[in-house]
């Protein structure tokens, strides 16, 4: 009791924000972190909140704008930088979101989350795939329980043309999470068992690793 009794108030704000946007109210708390960041520009934390809760309402410039901020006031902080690069490939700048990208596994290189963002930033600026299939590979050693990094390593290299290598690291994302429907749909298109989805491109930055219902949400499955 006594330590909440000092707790910054700052800090217990944007710990509430946070809890709402894991409960998926991402406008009430951009809400909650407005005036908080308004009376504490310096509060990096709530930067970076906030430049997430941006992506997830699909306000890609004002995300960029936060992750900008945060990384102003937390340069050696990999996280903006990779909000940033999220952004930035969304706006079609993809030289600047595979910089911020790069910048971010410079801070911390043992972090697969950043690898896979490299890679996700080079497969949409549909250059350097060789690079794009490294940087998938060098998650997977990272983290190769996460079936997340060997689904980027499956599109990665069906854009090589490795049609029989992309099965298999979908096939091993599938086997470590079977409910995942775009690795399977991705799946059947290698497979000839499905044609190729035409789908509007959803902007929105969802935490990594929510879920809805048995089914991560993953930002770069949408692109």
């Amino acid at each position: 009791m006594a330590e909440r009794a000092f707790a910054d108030p700052t800090d217990m704000a944007i710990a509430r924000a946070a809890a709402l946007f894991e409960n998926m109210q991402p406008a009430e708390a951009a809400a909650m972190l407005e005036p908080v960041l308004a009376g504490h520009p310096d509060a990096a934390a709530g930067w970076i909140l906030m430049a997430r809760v941006r992506l997830a309402l699909d306000q890609v410039d004002p995300a960029l704008a936060a992750a900008q901020k945060a990384t102003e006031l937390a340069p050696d902080d990999p996280r903006p930088l990779a909000i940033a690069s999220r952004a930035l490939t969304l706006q079609g700048k993809h030289d600047e979101a595979m910089s911020m990208a790069y910048r971010a596994v410079i801070v911390e290189p043992k972090n697969p989350l950043w690898h896979d963002r490299v890679a996700w930033a080079l497969l949409a600026a549909d250059r350097q795939l060789a690079d794009a299939e490294q940087a998938a590979r060098t998650a997977i050693g990272l983290d190769p329980n996460e079936a997340h990094y060997y689904f980027t390593h499956g599109v990665a290299l069906a854009a090589l043309g490795h049609v029989d290598q992309a099965r298999q690291a979908l096939t091993t994302s599938l086997r470590l999470e079977p409910g995942n429907p775009v690795a399977r749909q991705r799946l059947d298109v290698l497979n000839g068992a499905a044609p190729p989805a035409v789908e509007k491109k959803k902007r929105g930055w969802k935490l990594f690793g929510r879920r809805s219902g048995n089914v991560p949400v993953r930002p770069e499955e949408r692109t």
